[in-house]
């Protein structure tokens, strides 16, 4: 199913806390906003590849054994099927694209 628009300030959040924004067929774009500090979400790994950008805030992408700091201005990438969870260490924001579409549940 594709949502061809959505506006962020109306957008109420999925069960993962992500605003789930516009979707096509090939791709879903969603927003995690003002997320706060906290212990690692648990280790996942999705059928799903996403690439995201860093808004605000700081955090850290723990990805097949490797970490990175993601801070504003940052972009990083999350292959299909790899084992990752994040950190957040600052109030973060940041907005993300799922392909395959990944919509709100």
């Amino acid at each position: 199913m594709s949502t061809p628009n959505a506006n962020a300030s109306t957008t109420t959040p999925s069960a993962d806390g992500a605003k789930h924004l516009a979707a096509g067929h090939h791709v879903s774009l969603r927003l995690w906003e003002d997320e706060q500090p906290g212990e690692p979400k648990p280790l996942t790994n999705k059928p799903y590849e996403t690439v995201g950008y860093v808004l605000k805030g700081r955090a850290e992408l723990h990805l097949e054994g490797n970490v990175t700091t993601l801070e504003p201005g940052a972009s990083y990438l999350v292959p299909q099927g790899a084992s990752h969870t994040y950190k957040i260490l600052e109030t973060f924001t940041a907005i993300e694209a799922t392909s395959p579409p990944q919509e709100g549940k």
